[in-house]
C-alpha cells in the first residue's frame, strides 16, 4: 500500500507516513477474541486495509504475561496508525488490556458486523480525552467514601476512563435497605449534558457520585456509561 498523499510505500495498510506525516487510518475497528485479533482500518468512507494478530493462550502463571504480550502487539498496531478514534467488541479482557495500553479515544461496539455498523455512524466527532492520573480527577466537598478501600477502587476505576473530567463524590445515606453482597457499584443513565451518576452500595449504606464527562450530549454519555459499567464489572464491582 502506498501513502494516499505523497505515494510512498508504507511497511503496511493504514501506516502513518513518516514522510509527509500525513495519516491513512482515521479509524480503527477491533474484534478481539481470547487467541486472535482483527483490526480493520478505515479512512473517511473506505476501508484501508486489515490485520489480524494472533496468539496462544496461556494458563496459570504464564497467562499474565502472554495476555500482557498479545495486548502490547495490538496496541503497537493501532498505534502505526495514529488514528483518530477506536472501536472495540469482543473479548473484555483483551479490549480493556487494549484500551490500558494506547491512549486514544474508545468506543464499543456492538453487533455481527461491527465494521458495517461504524461505517453507518460516520459524521460522529470523537470525544474529548482527559489525560490525567484517576486520583487527579477526584473532587467535591465530600471526602469520605463508603466501602474504604473497595470504594475507592470503584471511584478510581470510573475516574481513570478517558472521558470522564471529575468524579464528584456525595453524601452519604445510611438509611437504605440492607444488604450482604458487600459494596455494589452501577453508573446510571446521563442526562442531558451527557453526565453521569455512580451509586455506591455497602450493607444500609448508599453513597451517590457525579461523574462529569466529555460527553455532549445524552447519546454521547450513554456509550460513556456502558463502558464504566462494563470496567466495573470487570473490577467484580457489579
Amino acid at each position: 500500500m502506498e501513502c494516499r498523499r505523497c505515494a510512498t510505500p508504507l511497511e503496511k495498510p493504514g501506516d502513518f507516513c513518516l514522510v509527509c506525516r500525513e495519516a491513512n487510518a482515521d479509524t480503527i475497528v477491533l474484534e478481539a477474541a481470547r487467541d486472535r485479533a482483527t483490526i480493520t482500518m478505515l479512512y473517511e468512507e473506505n476501508v484501508a486495509g486489515e490485520t489480524t494478530i494472533t496468539t496462544i493462550p496461556e494458563d496459570g502463571e504464564n497467562e499474565v504475561v502472554e495476555l500482557r504480550n498479545f495486548a502490547g502487539k495490538i496496541g503497537d498496531e493501532i498505534r502505526r496508525k495514529r488514528p483518530d478514534e477506536v472501536y472495540a467488541t469482543g473479548d473484555r479482557t483483551i479490549v480493556r488490556s487494549v484500551r490500558d495500553d494506547v491512549h486514544y479515544s474508545f468506543y464499543r461496539v456492538d453487533g455481527d458486523d461491527p465494521v458495517e455498523q461504524v461505517l453507518q455512524n460516520r459524521g460522529e466527532r470523537a470525544l474529548d480525552v482527559v489525560d490525567e492520573h484517576p486520583v487527579e480527577k477526584i473532587g467535591g466537598s465530600h471526602t469520605t467514601l463508603i466501602g474504604g478501600r473497595t470504594g475507592m477502587r470503584a471511584i478510581q476505576t470510573v475516574a481513570g476512563h478517558p472521558h470522564v473530567k471529575k468524579v464528584i463524590p456525595g453524601p452519604i445515606d445510611a438509611g437504605g435497605k440492607g444488604s450482604q453482597s458487600g459494596l455494589r457499584a452501577k453508573v446510571t443513565r446521563a442526562d442531558g449534558g451527557g453526565n453521569l451518576r455512580m451509586l455506591l452500595r455497602d450493607g444500609s449504606s448508599v453513597q451517590e457520585n457525579r461523574i462529569v464527562t466529555t460527553a455532549r450530549d445524552r447519546e454521547m454519555g450513554e456509550r460513556v456509561r456502558e463502558d464504566l459499567n462494563e470496567a466495573l464489572e470487570d473490577e467484580d464491582l457489579r
